[in-house]
């Protein structure tokens, strides 16, 4: 059963990593890293810094604040991220299908830990930051992902101007 498990593990986070890259074999000619939101980016190169607490309100809804962001293409952004809540909250920043996609695959293995450039994980209490450049213009999509945080409010938005 161990066996099992472990391999079923193994496919969801080998699964995971192939559409969080949002990258496929031939590229289609983009620079290595960079994923339809953007890439990782060069902290000299952070003119902004962008503060996001994630936490849980008394109603039970989860929120990050601010949960919309407004950036401009081939900005490169320091988000520096504070969990003020009382349980573990994570931030993945991606095409609205590239989140759904990935919410559906946190649900079967919740347990699953990432370490993608786009994303963040925090115990209650931690700090931590993503330095992105959004290199396309266009509507995304951030979320926590752990289950139950999405549905309970957990999500916001990103517009990249021309």
């Amino acid at each position: 059963m161990k066996r099992i498990l472990a391999a079923a593990v193994l496919m969801a986070v080998s699964s995971g990593i192939a559409f969080a890259t949002g990258n496929h074999a031939g590229g289609h000619g983009e620079e290595a890293g960079t994923i339809a939101i953007g890439k990782p980016g060069k902290a000299a190169q952070a003119k902004r810094v962008v503060n996001i607490a994630m936490s849980e309100k008394e109603d039970g809804s989860m929120v990050f604040e601010p949960a919309v962001l407004k950036v401009k293409e081939g900005e490169t952004v320091r988000l520096k991220f504070t969990n003020k809540g009382e349980t573990d909250h994570e931030f993945v920043m991606d095409t609205t299908e590239g989140v759904m996609e990935h919410k559906v695959l946190m649900e079967k293995f919740p347990e699953m830990e990432h370490s993608d450039p786009n994303s963040i994980r925090l115990a209650p209490g931690a700090k931590g930051e993503i330095i992105w450049t959004f290199a396309k213009a266009g509507d995304f999509t951030f979320a926590c992902l752990i289950p139950g945080h999405y549905d309970a409010g957990m999500k916001g938005d990103i517009t990249v101007a021309h």
